[in-house]
């Protein structure tokens, strides 16, 4: 059943400029020191996560503030909640939502 415009103002918004999903920017910090082992797990949840719905697009490990950026599209917000506490053990995350510029630019008036 679909949320209500009511249950989520939202709703619409994502709806018109997605279809069926939202785009995610992920800040994320190492929690601890990234082993083969880590990489492996996160890999392994990233294929299971993937059946789920969330497709990863990019991901950069990066200098500076943060240890990485992900990009990913999700069907909600929940999905991508759902990804960041599977990790959180070894990472923090902070995640923005993403629209897409050209999409953005429809809404200046």
């Amino acid at each position: 059943m679909a949320p209500s415009i009511r249950a989520n103002p939202f709703f619409w918004l994502r709806q018109y400029y997605y279809g069926d999903s939202m785009y995610f920017v992920a800040l994320v910090k190492f929690r601890v020191k990234p082993t083969q082992e880590i990489i492996a797990e996160n890999l392994k949840l990233q294929a299971k996560e993937e059946a789920e719905g969330v497709k990863v697009h990019e991901i950069y490990w990066t200098l500076g503030r943060y240890d990485a950026v992900v990009i990913s599209e999700a069907p909600d917000e929940k999905a991508i909640m759902k990804t960041a506490l599977r990790r959180e053990a070894n990472m923090s995350f902070e995640t923005l939502t993403a629209i897409p510029a050209v999409e953005a630019r429809k809404l200046v008036e």
